[in-house]
């Protein structure tokens, strides 16, 4: 795969991660909200933040793969 795609993919999992951690933000508030124990969802949570630094890490990285191609 060339530079652009990737860095497509990239955004597109960026953006589906900032999808998940939404969801799961409202998940433990409504765990929360219940009396219910949020241990599991928020080690999730935790999780899904991990990811979606490594996909911003790749992301960036590739942006500036492309910015040197470009000002070669």
């Amino acid at each position: 795969r060339d530079i652009p795609e990737l860095l497509a993919l990239a955004e597109e999992r960026i953006a589906q991660s900032e999808s998940c951690l939404r969801r799961q933000r409202d998940l433990i508030e409504t765990l929360s909200r219940s009396g219910h124990d949020t241990t599991d969802a928020d080690a999730l949570q935790l999780a899904f933040k991990q990811t979606q630094a490594q996909f911003i890490v790749s992301r960036d990285r590739l942006r500036e793969e492309l910015e040197q191609i470009a000002t070669r």
